[in-house]
């Protein structure tokens, strides 16, 4: 086994090695300049790391790896689209630099691309991660059209809104670990536990994403702290303090909600406030660390070592600290 540094030197080793020599260039020019633009690169990690947990060399599981790398791009390019979002990582969104169509194609074709790296497996692990994959890129569809729903529905209920993060952001990270299961060729019920384990930990991941969005440091969060509110959006902070709400708070949540101020610094202190006297910014922590207490039970019941559940665990707990 390797510490995770390592495992995102070899995978950022390894896609430097993947330059597309292909025309149009003004089709794959995007491609590669978002590609370089870098990020956590946690699906593709837990690829890599997945595969040695189950005996395999890091080094099978590396096109399988980019595959799910070129996914989470491709969804990203288009997610900034819809959001007409103008930076991404502190750089140009691939539409601002080029154009809307480019950004329509270039994402495409990177979908496309992500599929010709399983041809590189043989047959019987080709139709598993082609099936995994097939299954999870129209879960994560599903769920951002769920995501867009939700934005004039004023009825979203809280089961609503997990199934809607579980589909957008969990699965690919369930997936991503058990692609390395598949390539590992462990057994199905290990495949199918390990997937479970990723899904209620990129739920508590999504999860803290939100709470770090209206409560993270500004100095390590990466991203504008209230963003969320900023843009109205309902997230699970939103949903728990309308539960936990008087008629005063609500009214006051629903008007905040319902507007889009120049200056922003009043409407995001009054929100957080709400957040914190309904007891919804607890609420939220505290659905975090459920998430991440059924993962860390899942492991129990993996055929692998004990000091392999533990390298897993590990990752969880730090996964969980993060500030960013």
């Amino acid at each position: 086994m390797h510490s995770i540094t390592q495992y995102q030197d070899y995978f950022k080793d390894y896609l430097a090695t993947q330059k597309i020599n292909r025309q149009p260039k003004s089709l794959y020019d995007p491609i590669s300049y978002f590609l370089t633009l870098g990020g956590k690169r946690i699906r593709p990690i837990l690829t890599l790391m997945t595969a040695e947990i189950f005996g395999a060399d890091y080094k099978k599981a590396l096109p399988a790896a980019l595959a799910v790398e070129f996914f989470h791009n491709f969804s990203l390019i288009h997610d900034d689209i819809m959001d007409d979002a103008p930076l991404r990582r502190g750089h140009e969104t691939v539409h601002e630099k080029w154009d809307i169509n480019t950004g329509i194609l270039s994402g495409d074709a990177l979908l496309i691309l992500a599929y010709q790296y399983f041809e590189q497996y043989e047959p019987a692990i080709f139709r598993n991660l082609a099936q995994l994959f097939s299954q999870t890129a129209i879960q994560v569809c599903e769920g951002q059209q769920w995501d867009v729903d939700f934005e004039n529905n004023d009825q979203v209920t809280i089961p609503q809104y997990i199934k809607m993060i579980e589909y957008k952001t969990a699965v690919l990270v369930a997936a991503a670990m058990k692609m390395g299961g598949i390539i590992a060729q462990t057994s199905t019920e290990n495949c199918d536990l390990i997937y479970d384990f990723g899904l209620n930990l990129g739920l508590a991941f999504q999860l803290q994403d939100d709470y770090l969005d209206a409560f993270g440091d500004p100095l390590t969060f990466g991203k504008q702290v209230g963003g969320d509110i900023i843009e109205n959006k309902k997230t699970y902070l939103y949903l728990k303090a309308l539960e936990f709400s008087t008629t005063a708070q609500r009214e006051e949540l629903s008007h905040l909600f319902s507007i889009k101020p120049a200056d922003t610094t009043d409407k995001i202190t009054s929100v957080k406030n709400v957040f914190i006297k309904t007891g919804a910014s607890t609420a939220t922590q505290e659905a975090i660390g459920d998430y991440t207490l059924k993962a860390f039970q899942t492991l129990e019941k993996l055929n692998i070592s004990e000091d392999k559940k533990a390298i897993l665990k590990k990752f969880g707990e730090n996964l969980m600290n993060r500030k960013v």
